[in-house]
This record gives structure tokens, C-alpha cells and sequence, in this order.
């Protein structure tokens, strides 16, 4: 008898088309303002560290010497509070998801040899730049206190 209560839908089921999708074959198509997952555009990265400090699970990391950005993906609630703060916004919010693998969930990005040798040079030249600044700022309070002495 209980057969029969489920025969109607059994049947109406027959004649509509599938309500799943054929998921290895045709792309998920994932709903509007899902979070998905985030993903860095690493040599455009500056190692401010302005992610690390808003992440209110702590799951970032930057080493500006070094050049890598890492994140735990297991510890990421995909708030985007990160992708927000970013001052270069090399930071994006990609939907989907992670494709399942054999990575841990600690993820690392490291820039490329020579985006490190373009800032390591871009580093020196500021260091001597500053370090010329504060020679002819000395210089110049020199001078002044020389004018001064001069004066009295």
C-alpha cells in the first residue's frame, strides 16, 4: 500500500528533465554572492601586510624580505575583509571552489627572481636616496648653527 503514495511522483519525475547537472562534463554554475575562494596576484603584491593585520582568523601570512604570502585554507572563513583592505588589490575573490588534491592546507605564494631583484634594487636606491636626505639635512643644520656662532 505505501508503494502507491510515492507512484504519482515516480511518475511525474519520469517526464521532467533531470534536476541535477552532468557536473564533470558541463561547469558548476555557482549562485550570485557565493564566496568561493581567495586567490593573489603575487608579483603585484607590495608585503604591506594590511591582510594579515584585518584577518579576523589569522589565517595569512607575508614575509616582505623573502616575497611569499600564505594563507591556510582550511583556517579561511572567505570573509573578503582581506580582498577589501588590500591598497593594490592584488587580492580577489574567485567563486568555486579549491580543487580537491594532495596540497596541505597551507598554501604559499612566492614572487618571481626577478620582481625580488627589481624591489631589492628599488630597496637601495631609497636607502641611499634617505641616506643623501639626511647628509644635506645635516650639512644644512650645521651650517645654520656655524651662522649662528658666527653671530654671537
Amino acid at each position: 500500500m505505501s508503494v502507491l503514495r510515492y507512484a504519482p511522483e515516480a511518475l511525474k519525475n519520469l517526464f521532467r528533465p533531470p534536476v541535477t547537472t552532468k557536473y564533470p562534463f558541463e561547469p558548476a554554475v555557482y549562485p550570485e554572492g557565493s564566496r568561493g575562494h581567495i586567490e593573489i596576484s603575487i608579483d603585484d603584491c607590495i608585503g604591506c601586510g594590511m591582510c594579515v593585520r584585518c584577518c579576523p582568523c589569522g589565517t595569512l601570512s607575508v614575509d616582505k624580505v623573502k616575497g611569499t604570502w600564505s594563507i591556510d585554507r582550511f583556517d579561511c572563513i572567505a570573509c573578503g575583509y582581506c580582498v577589501e583592505k588590500c591598497p593594490k588589490k592584488c587580492l580577489s575573490m574567485v567563486q568555486g571552489y579549491q580543487t580537491p588534491g594532495e596540497k596541505e592546507g597551507q598554501v604559499t605564494y612566492t614572487k618571481s627572481a626577478e620582481q625580488l631583484e627589481k624591489e631589492r634594487i628599488q630597496r637601495e636606491e631609497a636607502a641611499k636616496k634617505a641616506a643623501a636626505a639626511k647628509a644635506a639635512m645635516e650639512a644644512k643644520k650645521a651650517a645654520e648653527e656655524k651662522k649662528a656662532a658666527e653671530e654671537k
